[in-house]
C-alpha cells in the first residue's frame, strides 16, 4: 500500500477519533460508480453541501465524476473512482482501543494536512478514510493500487474550510 509519498509535508499523528461508514464506488455495466447516499440530519447536511461546493475538480491528476445517484453528500474523481461520502456514521473502528493503541493491522489513525483520519484496509484491497475530530464525518475510499496520499492532501483544503473541527453528533 502506498500511503504516503514525499510530494508535500505530511504528518501521521497521534490516534484520531472519528467515524463509520458505508461505502462506496463499485463499477456498473455503463462504467458509472455508485455511492450509497447517507443521510445524516439537518445541521450535518449544510456542511456537507458546505463542503460540495468547495470540492475540488481534480483530485490527484483526476477529474471529478460524480457516483450515482447524484447527490451533495457524494463526490468522485477517476476511475476506477476515488469515492467521498459526506454524512456517514461513526465507524466503530474509531471508538476501538487496540486501534488508538496502535494495535489493529487494518485500521490506524493519522492526519495529513491538518485533517485527521482513520484509515482502514477493505477485503477488496480498497482503503476507506473517515475523518476524526470534525462536526461530519466524511468518508473517502481508494481503490486498490491508488496512491492515497495525493488524494488525501488534495481534499484537506477543502474539509478544513467546509467541516470545522469538533465532535459530530
Amino acid at each position: 500500500m502506498k500511503f504516503f509519498r514525499h510530494r508535500h509535508p505530511t504528518f501521521i499523528g497521534p490516534p484520531a477519533v472519528a467515524l463509520l461508514i458505508a461505502v462506496a464506488g463499485c463499477s456498473s455495466a455503463d462504467d458509472s460508480a455508485r455511492a450509497a447516499v447517507p443521510g445524516p440530519g439537518t445541521e450535518v447536511t449544510k456542511l456537507c453541501r458546505n463542503l460540495d461546493a468547495v470540492l475540488p475538480s481534480r483530485v490527484d491528476g483526476q477529474d471529478r465524476r460524480d457516483p450515482e445517484p447524484a447527490s451533495a453528500l457524494t463526490a468522485g474523481w477517476g476511475g476506477p473512482a476515488i469515492i467521498l461520502r459526506c454524512g456517514v456514521e461513526q465507524p466503530p473502528k474509531m471508538i476501538d482501543p487496540n486501534v488508538a493503541n496502535g494495535n489493529d493491522a487494518d485500521a490506524l489513525a493519522g492526519g495529513v494536512n491538518g485533517v485527521d483520519w482513520l484509515m482502514e484496509k477493505q477485503d477488496n484491497g480498497s482503503y476507506r478514510f473517515t475523518t476524526a475530530n470534525r462536526r461530519a464525518y466524511v468518508e473517502l475510499t481508494v481503490p486498490e493500487g491508488q496512491d492515497s496520499t495525493g488524494v488525501l492532501i488534495d481534499l484537506a483544503p477543502a474539509v478544513k474550510k467546509a467541516i470545522p473541527e469538533g465532535i459530530a453528533d
